[in-house]
């Protein structure tokens, strides 16, 4: 995820207070800061467990990747492979019903999630949790497969598909037609079309404030300060507005095409942008290689015993899991849109599909930046740490990373910048998508919605260019991880239907009629 709420915090200083466009947003901040606080409050509340203090939101997500883990027997390891299988196609028909192949809908789901919080978000949990919070890490990464595969399953169960081919899915969807198939009577519908309304007005305040205003704020400000920053040539008044017009055009030629032009160009920039920053990694490690060894010791070793600065084991098992949590949107309902609208027959593929995003977010891309943090082991790092251990502020995560990177390529900042470009724009256009089928779920599916929204969005592009909203996005965040506690409930009401759905793929696989398919994909 792009890790807004972490990042705004300090955002950065794209106005002047006494222009026109700081008063704008410090009326607006103003405005959205007692409403922000309490909700906020609420959905990131605290809660102290062995004296090590976390917001329950996270131990919600977490718990129910282990539920759901246990239940389905643990669905990410066996099925893997088949997973691989499905993504490359091999059991897929081209006449299947669907907009997009399996590929390209692991890839727009990938795009929404891999972002600056695999970059951000890993230097903050090395560095307030030691080496060992990247071990928690990759657990919750593998735990939050399962937690996909059972939400993405029911994404493609309960989707619509209207006369023109066009597909509608997510939180919106199956909690409005599974909580009335499971709940008996009248009080099952009634509660499943007001979670369903919640779950869409959620999904589409965060598509334009957090998945959209934030990510053009952000790439805005990186470009900026490696072109020179005030004195650059991005430093003037009128940059932001020109980069922001700019991406508008860019993010709207994409999202007007819908899900296959959105599928078709992340099933190239989410390779491209993977390539580049993994690539990065392993130079680093490649450079550093003989203190691999120590660097696994010390991240498996710091899990389980960890320095007295560090808050205990317990306190390193939040810090990863939070972080992971926060970075893969596992049981926040977001990636079952774009999966809902694969070309497959049944549901369950897909849900196999799904959980791999995790396993690339989480356990591959945020694994690499703490290994390489954790080998780098810069003067900076060491500091940050100390600060954090002291009770000081916790160290911007970008810089953290960063500084890591620079030891062995100096001119790593414009690699990075790359980097945040790209996710940046794939993330835009991901919740671009999200959005708007949000948007027609509230306001009806047509043309003349469908237009309508996507003008307002390429406008935000703009706003966001130009403003730095700290109390919207933070209220946005909280929005966001609030649809995790209605979409998780629903999750746990609609475990049977999903085992259905596995064990009658399973036996069509076992008869041979899944393996025909092959032979016309």
């Amino acid at each position: 995820m792009a890790e807004t709420r972490a990042a705004a915090a300090n955002p950065p200083a794209l106005t002047s207070e006494s222009g026109t466009l700081g008063n704008i947003e410090s009326t607006i901040n103003s405005a959205f800061e007692p409403i922000k606080d309490a909700f906020y409050n609420l959905v990131f509340g605290e809660v102290t467990v062995f004296g090590v203090t976390f917001p329950w939101i996270v131990a919600w997500l977490v718990i129910a990747a282990a539920v759901f883990t246990v239940t389905f027997g643990f669905i990410q390891i066996r099925a893997f492979k088949l997973a691989v299988d499905l993504v490359r196609g091999k059991y897929t028909s081209k006449d299947e019903p669907g907009e997009i192949n399996h590929f390209q809908a692991l890839s727009s789901a990938l795009s929404g999630t891999v972002g600056l919080g695999n970059i951000a978000g890993v230097g903050v949990a090395v560095t307030i949790g030691g080496p060992g919070a990247t071990f928690w890490m990759i657990m919750c990464g593998l735990l939050g497969m399962a937690t996909k595969f059972v939400e993405c399953t029911l994404g493609v169960k309960y989707r619509e598909i209207d006369a023109d081919g066009t597909v509608s899915g997510g939180p919106m969807h199956y909690l409005r037609k599974g909580l009335a198939e499971r709940i008996p009577g009248p009080a099952g519908a009634a509660i499943g079309k007001v979670l369903a309304v919640l779950a869409a007005l959620m999904i589409l305040f965060f598509a334009i404030a957090g998945g959209n205003m934030f990510q053009a704020n952000q790439t805005f400000a990186q470009l900026r300060d490696v072109t020179g920053g005030d004195t650059g040539p991005l430093g003037g008044d009128g940059a932001a507005l020109v980069f922001g017009v700019v991406l508008a055009i860019v993010v709207g030629l994409v999202i007007i095409g819908g899900i296959k032009s959105i599928g078709a160009v992340t099933s190239k920039l989410v390779p491209a942008m993977a390539v580049i920053y993994i690539a990065a990694c392993l130079i680093v490690i490649g450079v550093n290689i003989t203190s691999v060894p120590s660097a696994v010791v010390e991240i498996i070793a710091g899990a389980f015993t960890p320095a007295a600065g560090f808050g205990g084991a317990i306190g390193v098992l939040i810090v990863g899991f939070q972080r992971a949590a926060f970075s893969n949107e596992a049981g926040l309902g977001s990636a079952p849109i774009a999966h809902s609208a694969v070309r497959t027959q049944h549901p369950v593929t897909e849900g196999l599909v799904a959980l791999l995003e995790p396993f690339i977010d989480t356990v591959i891309i945020c694994t690499m930046t703490a290994l390489t943090i954790v080998i780098a082991k810069t003067q900076f790092w060491q500091d940050a740490q100390a600060t954090v251990i002291a009770g000081g502020d916790t160290p911007d995560g970008v810089t953290v990373t960063s500084e890591s990177f620079a030891t062995v390529l100096p001119w790593f900042p414009y690699v990075l910048t790359v980097a945040v470009v790209l996710f940046a724009v794939s993330t835009i256009i991901t919740w671009g998508y999200y959005g708007q089928r949000a948007w027609l779920f509230l306001f009806g599916k047509n043309k003349a919605s469908e237009h309508i929204y996507n003008v307002v969005f390429c406008l935000f592009v703009v706003v966001g260019s130009v403003l730095t909203l700290t109390s919207v996005l933070d209220f946005a965040d909280a929005v966001l991880f609030a649809l995790a506690l209605f979409n998780i409930i629903g999750l746990y009401i609609m475990i049977p239907v999903v085992k259905r759905e596995l064990a009658e793929y399973r036996a069509k696989i076992r008869s041979g009629e899944v393996r025909k398919l092959e032979k016309t994909g």
